[in-house]
């Protein structure tokens, strides 16, 4: 089975930039590809997905400030969500999310995750 890699948390003020990246252990074409977050006490929200054939889909919270992409630099093994204006309510831990078949629902592949932290 895959295994998803999480990386680029960080802490930042609001109004700034972070880019996440998750790396796949194998190749993901043909995997529907997503990412969620969880803030502390909360319930786990997706926020975007990719499909197999590159379209896009994102939650209302994060349309028009988080860019979610895959396969950088032709990698067949990367997912990307490039994070801009970011606000205190985007503090959460962040997972990326797989799964193979390219149905994009009931992900059963999840990395560990990685902490965003955003200050007023």
């Amino acid at each position: 089975q895959v295994q998803l890699v999480e990386s680029g948390g960080d802490s930042v003020q609001a109004g700034g930039s972070l880019t996440l990246s998750c790396t796949a252990s194998t190749t993901t074409a043909g995997y529907c590809m997503a990412w969620y977050r969880q803030a502390a006490g909360k319930q786990l929200e997706w926020i975007s997905l990719i499909t197999n054939g590159g379209v896009t889909h994102y939650a209302r919270s994060v349309k028009g400030r988080f860019t979610i992409s895959r396969d950088r630099d032709n990698a067949k093994n990367t997912l990307d969500l490039q994070m801009n204006d970011l606000q205190p309510e985007d503090t959460a831990r962040y997972y990326c999310a797989a799964r193979s078949d390219g149905i994009c629902a009931n992900f059963p592949v999840w990395g560990q995750g990685t902490q965003v932290n955003v200050s007023s």
